[in-house]
């Protein structure tokens, strides 16, 4: 919804003379039509500034042809978020129907309870991914957001649904009921190169089709914007200008290709200042196809702790390299442990993609699904050799993730875990479900829950496990209130929101 601290992102642009090669992808949801996605197989590219025209002249390089190819792809989307504030303190934030429970039948009618709302309005851009509506954007744009409106190119408006949301990506993909839409296909961000020309197409300050033009100044740029858990950050950066309101638009080649979905600036002003980063359209595709085809990003871990390298830490560290992922540790059952990976080991490629620096594996591993078996060579004081390792869920598991668990999760805004034996002695009670994180969703929104509260009841049912927690809560309608203690803090504690 709002703009982050750096603000917004970019696009990226590949120098090229030969025509480029589409082919196309479908992501089949069991029981439902196809969705096709056009991929460019191969981009080509050339070190030239100047191009061929129609009429096979030598001309400086525009980018006039390119524009007009993809402006017509990108969207403006205004997210509106709708937060009601109670008049009174003991009201503040208590569903209706629980109005009763705490101040009688005319509770909700009290003339110090009224409500008064107050309305957040955020912009954004989006991108057409193909001709029946669906929109590739920024979490952030549309996260909490209770109405979502897109405006295409040609002025017309529809409202959008949500398809899912990645927030350790900063992705989302909503849909809009509409047909033979202008679309832009993705182009391989691998192949793009440090130098390349790239444009920027977006809405920034809410002035709708701005294209800016740039280079790609960098790969695999982590800059620590997302605070979600396990966040991946392996940015393509740009010197294309980009500005509030350029989140969620498209990074873009010569010929047209989508290389990146612009998220973020780093700015001290919070406005444009040279540096621009964009989530790269191989992640995208991904986050995409588990949205389309599971409701939830089926992603892999290796269930590890990385660390960059560099002379300094080499040195210190007795390392003949000074490029890799270093092996911090290693997770107690994970992938990697089963495999044999080791404290100390350095990862030099991934299934034969070279790994220069810790973001570039997040990327590589961050591109599988748990199952998926990869090969990586590691560099083991000076000893090369090769391991392969079957990828897990976060949850630790080889299968696919839970869909109705991940939505309610994501609902609800926060992360859970079952209480021990020994804390629930200590607080008398039989079990609970404790918060271990919270994130924007419905309980930081609706109530003033904090973290470390352990949940006992769901609307008088018990609760001692998560999946019991997700059990009384996926069927439920209306209100709900959530019964609990705080290990550090006497009493019993109630928490009402709406589902």
């Amino acid at each position: 919804m709002k703009m982050k601290k750096y603000g917004i992102s970019i696009i990226s642009a590949v120098i090229g003379s030969l025509i480029t090669l589409g082919v196309f992808f479908a992501f089949v949801p069991i029981g439902r039509t196809p969705v096709v996605i056009e991929h460019i197989a191969d981009v080509p590219a050339e070190n030239t500034l100047h191009v061929i025209n129609t009429r096979g002249d030598t001309v400086p390089i525009n980018f006039v042809e390119t524009a007009k190819k993809v402006t017509d792809a990108v969207v403006n989307i205004q997210s509106t978020q709708i937060m009601k504030y109670s008049r009174s303190n003991e009201l503040n934030q208590i569903p209706e129907p629980f109005r009763q429970f705490f101040y009688g039948p005319n509770g909700g009618n009290n003339p110090q309870g009224q409500e008064t709302p107050q309305v957040n309005v955020g912009l954004g851009s989006g991108v057409i991914l193909n001709s029946n509506g669906y929109i590739v954007t920024n979490n952030h744009v549309i996260a909490g957001a209770d109405d979502i409106l897109v405006t295409l190119h040609d002025n017309r408006s529809f409202k959008a649904k949500v398809v899912g949301t990645d927030p350790t990506t900063d992705i989302a993909l909503v849909h809009i009921d509409a047909t033979n839409l202008h679309s832009i296909p993705l182009a391989n961000s691998d192949d793009i190169q440090v130098g390349q020309w790239v444009l920027a197409v977006g809405n920034p300050f809410n002035l709708n089709s701005t294209v800016t033009a740039g280079i790609i100044s960098a790969k695999g740029r982590n800059i620590n914007i997302l605070q979600e858990r396990n966040a991946i950050e392996s940015f393509l950066q740009t010197d294309a200008a980009i500005n509030p309101g350029n989140s969620g638009g498209a990074l873009v080649d010569i010929q047209g290709g989508l290389v990146g979905i612009n998220t973020a600036i780093a700015s001290p002003t919070g406005s444009f200042s040279g540096y621009g980063f964009a989530v790269p359209s191989n992640m995208v595709s991904k986050v995409v196809g588990d949205l389309i085809q599971y409701g939830v990003v089926q992603r892999g871990y290796l269930g590890v702790v990385i660390r960059n390298i560099n002379g300094d830490f080499a040195r210190e560290k007795d390392l003949d390299v000074t490029e890799g992922a270093y092996i911090d540790s290693v997770l107690q059952g994970s992938a990697a442990q089963k495999a044999g990976i080791r404290p100390g080991d350095v990862v030099r490629k991934v299934d034969g993609v070279e790994i220069d620096e810790a973001s570039k594996l997040q990327e590589e591993i961050s591109n599988h699904h748990p199952g998926d078996k990869v090969s990586l060579t590691i560099d083991r004081r000076g000893k090369i050799s090769t391991v392969n390792a079957v990828l897990q869920s976060y949850e630790g598991k080889t299968v696919a993730v839970s869909n109705e668990s991940s939505e309610l999760k994501s609902l609800l805004g926060a992360d859970f875990k079952a209480i021990d034996r020994s804390t629930a002695r200590k607080l008398n009670i039989k079990g609970g479900v404790e918060i271990t994180k919270l994130l924007p969703g419905k309980l930081s929104r609706q109530t003033d829950v904090r973290k470390g509260f352990i949940i006992i009841k769901v609307n008088d049912t018990p609760v001692t496990t998560v999946d019991e927690l997700y059990k009384a809560l996926k069927s439920r309608k209306g209100g709900v209130l959530l019964e609990g203690v705080y290990e550090d803090v006497p009493g019993v504690y109630y928490y009402a929101f709406g589902l």
